[in-house]
């Protein structure tokens, strides 16, 4: 018997850097119906504060403020918004091939509407919404783009129901 069984560890939040912090708290809580739980505010580089320190540690010397926006999901998942002054304000470009981040997904059952919405707001859609299980499954998804460049996708189920086999009875 293992005394340190490992468990699956709760997904917190995710940080995203953007160009504007106003225009994106704008699309994330109208067109994706995130809740802002801190609106954005200014973080200067200092280490009288606690939250100047820990930046400090995290992104170095070299800068003097950035903003910072909170929001979270209906499900609880923070989501971290970041705007740096001297930053480079276009998203790289999508190459999945590459290590790090690929993207994050996001949940809708009316993924036509998402959609919609979200190119309403400046954003891309970036391929036609495909079912993965069309045989058995009518789940749906598609990859889309933030106002800003940055790719996620979109599932009309969960991630469980959608690779589970036996998930879906008819």
């Amino acid at each position: 018997m293992k005394a340190n069984k490992n468990y699956p560890k709760s997904f917190s939040h995710i940080g995203i850097t953007v160009p504007d912090i106003q225009k994106a708290v704008s699309f994330y809580s109208e067109v994706m119906g995130w809740y802002v739980i801190m609106e954005p505010s200014k973080v200067k580089k200092e280490t009288d504060t606690a939250i100047g320190q820990m930046c400090i540690d995290v992104f170095g010397n070299d800068w003097e403020e950035f903003e910072i926006a909170h929001l979270a999901t209906s499900d609880g998942i923070g989501v971290e918004l970041f705007s740096f002054p001297q930053g480079v304000k276009e998203a790289p470009e999508f190459n999945p091939f590459n290590t790090g981040l690929f993207h994050f997904c996001v949940q809708d059952p009316n993924i036509e509407d998402l959609i919609e919405k979200i190119k309403a707001y400046g954003g891309k859609q970036r391929m036609p919404i495909r079912e993965y299980y069309p045989k058995e499954k009518p789940f749906k998804m598609c990859y889309v783009e933030d106002p800003f460049g940055i790719v996620f996708e979109i599932y009309t189920h969960s991630y469980e129901l959608t690779y589970s086999s036996g998930a879906y009875t008819g």
